[in-house]
């Protein structure tokens, strides 16, 4: 009968375990190498759209008390597809907004249309922006540095709810400036309910508002009923698996 050589046997199990320990080093490795890069290059994107800011900073003229100054006009010579500008007090939010063809192009690219993992702040594609949108959201990365929607997550802080100048936000457009006071804000599993855009009528916008009002971290204390229109402002969580929401009826519309 042939006997086993347990000390082959032994080196065998040794030089395997030392092959998986390389192996595993060499995962470790390039998963370090990777998240740094993709460090670096979210640092390197926030920074190019910081840039564009100040590029056109000279176009929004928000020191001025006029809002309707701001040269639509100027900024469509940078993109076509700017449709508004964005202001909520007390955040870093003061962007001007484009529309795309869809809710996923410009998750990707900045507002000269260059790839870009920070994105830029975007209006849901299926707005029509004709007077008749009953809930116009505007999307934005939740970044660590705090740009584009990044400083959305101080609306759910009491600091932040309990100041009045906070609550009015002002969507300036092309033609119109629409004023919006906040109603609602909270955060929430990943759902498509609070970004309904069509409503069969003002009965089922009602029960819509109604179970946005119920979410809010804070009672605001603003009647919202089936006849009104509201803002809706979205990003997610650090974790991805929920999302931080404002909602602000529309008080005020005003026609330039």
């Amino acid at each position: 009968m042939k006997k086993t050589n347990i000390y082959n046997k032994g080196d065998n199990m040794n030089k395997r375990k030392r092959l998986f320990i390389k192996l595993f080093m060499v995962a470790c490795l390039f998963l370090l190498i990777y998240s740094i890069y993709n460090i670096i290059m979210w640092y390197v994107d926030n920074k190019q759209n910081e840039t564009i800011k100040e590029e056109i900073k000279d176009i929004i003229d928000d020191s001025s008390d006029d809002d309707n100054k701001i040269d639509f006009k100027a900024l469509k010579e940078k993109n076509k597809e700017i449709v508004a500008y964005l202001k909520v007090n007390n955040t870093k939010i003061d962007y001007v907004v484009v529309k795309g063809k869809d809710n996923s192009y410009y998750l990707t690219h900045n507002l000269y249309k260059k790839y870009n993992r920070a994105g830029w702040i975007f209006m849901d594609y299926h707005n029509k922006l004709d007077g008749n949108d009953k809930n116009i959201i505007i999307y934005g990365h939740n970044t660590l540095d705090g740009t584009m929607f990044g400083t959305l997550r101080k609306v759910i802080k009491k600091e932040w709810y309990t100041n009045e100048e906070n609550l009015i936000i002002n969507l300036v457009m092309e033609d119109k400036v629409k004023s919006y006071q906040v109603f609602s804000t909270y955060t929430i599993k990943v759902e498509d309910y609070y970004i309904n855009t069509i409503f069969k009528n003002n009965d089922e916008f009602n029960k819509f508002v109604n179970i946005l009002k119920k979410r809010s971290v804070y009672n605001y204390g603003v009647d919202v009923n089936g006849e009104d229109s509201i803002l809706t402002l979205s990003t997610c969580t650090g974790n991805g698996k929920s999302r931080m929401v404002l909602h602000a009826k529309l008080i005020k519309d005003i026609i330039d």
